[in-house]
């Protein structure tokens, strides 16, 4: 089972994306966990996730998390700010799959 940890400014407003990337893994039947933390809770993390997608607010934060990351061969991509303001969880979850499949 996939697991995509989605980190904002509060982890808040990634919360109705987490909700919208769930229904779009379930019409697929796809075993996914989802879910949304702040950036100050991101690291209790690192070592049980397969991707971590950055809200376009916390874009900055990029590099620092892969470099961090590095260790745990964990992929760090940043929501396209269209998708995140739109909540198009079936763009996200595949954008994201994608990337772990070619990872």
């Amino acid at each position: 089972m996939k697991k995509i940890m989605l980190v904002c400014s509060a982890g808040m407003s990634t919360s109705l994306l987490v909700t919208k990337m769930e229904k779009a893994a379930a019409e697929k039947d796809e075993e996914i966990t989802i879910f949304a933390v702040s950036e100050a809770e991101a690291s209790n993390h690192f070592d049980d996730i397969d991707i971590l997608l950055l809200g376009p607010q916390v874009r900055f934060l990029k590099s620092k998390l892969e470099k961090r990351l590095a260790d745990y061969n964990v992929p760090v991509q940043v929501i396209e700010s269209i998708d995140y303001g739109t909540l198009n969880g079936e763009k996200v979850l595949n954008s994201a799959m994608e990337t772990l499949v070619n990872k």
